[in-house]
């Protein structure tokens, strides 16, 4: 095999990796920026040269066979080695190259991370950042991703966390919702109803009670509230509209605390802060371009957390 035919080979085991890991042709290709046609060939050729069936397709599924299963987990060794030396031979280099992906929640991704992927992109241009966003908790591994930024108190310990910042919280609601609805004079006035609290919910989501300090520690507040949603922004959007109370990162909504639109409550018993920060396999502690990606982000932001 030339060397001219290698490098496409190696890309197809990219291509048949992720349609395992995603389960179809068409999300694979997207992830690694491919049409389902392009993406199609690519395994018809892996096959072709293997001379063996990797998938059983039918209109309503794509499944690997066990030879399939079998390639996929010594192809994962190869891939995994093929990244190792690259890193490897990056150390030696102060120029980042490469493919980055990366998840962050939609609040902290929009406001924070994606005005700085540009200025990163263009101070090394030998990257490039492939960005999601989603307020749902992420399997960084299955997802392949290579690091996700969060907002919280995440128990994974076979992952390496690196904080960036405290991220002090606000309770808060606009002055129409308060005026019709009375404001709140001590945490208990929000328990049984009597407030319409905004939450984030989705499966597996911890957000069912918040927790507030106290004179006495933190308290934990089995709040309720008509409606919920996955995406913190609309939290925020029906707070703005009067419709709730809504308890949100200080960076997030603190345009709208300036402006008056919306107003802090319980201000002597505010939610407990959470840590800003981000996740990764330990593998990627090798990886000069995740390393610099993450030292970049955490220079230009810090004082997006100033309170």
């Amino acid at each position: 095999m030339t060397s001219r035919k290698k490098m496409p080979y190696i890309e197809s085991l990219r291509v048949f990796a992720r349609i395992i890991e995603l389960g179809s042709i068409t999300s694979g290709g997207r992830d690694l920026r491919l049409t389902p046609a392009v993406a199609s060939k690519r395994i018809k050729e892996l096959e072709k040269h293997l001379g063996v069936r990797l998938f059983n397709r039918t209109t309503r599924s794509l499944t690997p066979t066990g030879v399939g299963r079998v390639f996929y987990k010594e192809a994962k060794k190869v891939l995994a080695s093929i990244d190792t030396a690259e890193n490897a031979i990056a150390t030696f280099s102060d120029t980042p190259r490469g493919v980055i992906r990366i998840n962050a929640p939609l609040g902290l991704g929009r406001r924070i991370i994606a005005p700085l992927v540009p200025d990163f992109v263009k101070k090394f241009p030998g990257t490039e950042v492939r960005m999601r966003l989603s307020d749902r908790k992420v399997d960084i591994i299955n997802e392949n991703l290579d690091l996700a930024f969060f907002i919280g108190n995440p128990r994974d310990s076979n992952l390496k966390l690196r904080k960036i910042a405290d991220c002090e919280r606000v309770l808060c609601a606009a002055p129409e919702y308060l005026a019709a609805k009375g404001t709140p004079k001590s945490p208990d006035d929000l328990l049984n109803g009597k407030h319409n609290c905004l939450l984030l919910r989705y499966p597996r989501s911890p957000e069912y009670f918040w927790i507030i300090r106290t004179n006495n520690g933190p308290r934990k507040l089995e709040v309720t509230g008509k409606y919920d949603a996955d995406d913190g922004d609309v939290l925020t959007a029906w707070a703005l509209s009067g419709h709730g109370v809504i308890n949100k990162p200080y960076f997030e909504i603190m345009e709208y605390l300036q402006s008056g639109a919306l107003i802090e409550i319980l201000s002597d018993t505010p939610p407990v802060p959470t840590i800003f920060g981000c996740l990764y396999p330990h593998k990627k502690l090798q990886d000069p371009k995740i390393r610099y990606f993450v030292d970049f982000i955490i220079s230009h932001c810090s004082k997006s957390f100033d309170t």
